[in-house]
């Protein structure tokens, strides 16, 4: 059993850490400021599944809704066209 948990967790972390699949067109990614500097462009995370722009664009957004949500959050999230930019 603790094999089995194992395995699907090394292939969850694999399927992750694939090359990106998508179109450079189809990939948002989702950035965050910081409560000490409101301007900054914290990488948060990149969406760039097969899916298309469409899944990418609103799973992007749907995570930053969610984490702008949370009870005490001081930052703002936002999703933007294309790989990460600094």
């Amino acid at each position: 059993m603790v094999n089995r948990i194992l395995s699907a967790g090394a292939l969850a972390l694999a399927l992750l850490t694939a090359p990106a699949l998508a179109n450079e067109a189809d990939v948002y990614t989702l950035y965050r400021n910081s409560v000490k500097d409101s301007n900054a462009r914290v990488h948060i995370a990149t969406f760039d599944s097969n899916g298309g722009n469409a899944y990418n664009r609103e799973s992007c957004q749907l995570v930053a809704d969610l984490l702008q949500l949370q009870p005490g959050i001081q930052t703002i999230f936002w999703c933007e066209a294309g790989r990460v930019r600094r």
